[in-house]
């Protein structure tokens, strides 16, 4: 597997977690087909839409800042993940809100996509061609939701902490590495 093949398998994995442990999460109460199509279509296309909006802060940022965009990036991404560990061991996020409709689903789908902004913002600097990173990062949501969902009544809360937490230490680890890899000129 080349370098850009896995920075690019790194980085949707990093976000296919977050969106487990939120589909998780919603599928604790079951899930048909219809649910799981709504559910992943809304967070692919969050997932997509907020990278791509990174990518435009990542572009301006770097027009302005030149090569420190490209660290503040990476610190964007270590601090989301951070954050998401901090949110995992809070415990009761989402607690009222349906996540499978109407706002309840925007605002997971939002929630979701936040560290898909710092990859966006990212991405530029670890030489991956962004088509592809795209494709991948929505493939790697649709798939992790629909594992979540179905799962989800079987694994339970104790699933749903536990991979947001891991979400939080892969993106923790990907903005590190990323950010390691572009100082030694290694791989970029």
């Amino acid at each position: 597997m080349g370098a850009a093949a896995l920075k690019i398998a790194f980085v949707a994995l990093s976000l296919a977690l977050d969106v487990f442990a939120v589909s998780v999460g919603v599928g604790m109460r079951g899930a048909g087909i219809a649910l799981k199509v709504r559910i992943g279509a809304a967070f692919a296309s969050a997932e997509i839409g907020m990278t791509l909006i990174g990518v435009l802060i990542g572009k301006v940022a770097g027009l302005y800042l030149g090569e420190a965009a490209a660290y503040l990036g990476f610190a964007a991404l270590v601090g989301v993940g951070a954050y998401m560990i901090y949110e995992s061991r809070r415990g009761d996020a989402g607690a009222g809100f349906d996540l499978s409709r109407g706002w309840g689903l925007v605002l997971a789908a939002l929630s979701i996509s936040l560290d898909s902004l710092g990859i966006g913002f990212s991405i530029l600097f670890i030489g991956v061609p962004l088509g592809v990173s795209l494709a991948c990062i929505g493939a790697a949501s649709v798939g992790s939701t629909a594992l979540g969902l179905t799962l989800g009544k079987a694994l339970g809360k104790r699933a749903e902490e536990s991979a947001g937490a891991w979400a939080g230490i892969v993106l923790m680890a990907t903005g590190l590495g990323f950010g390691a890899l572009h100082y030694f000129h290694a791989g970029m």
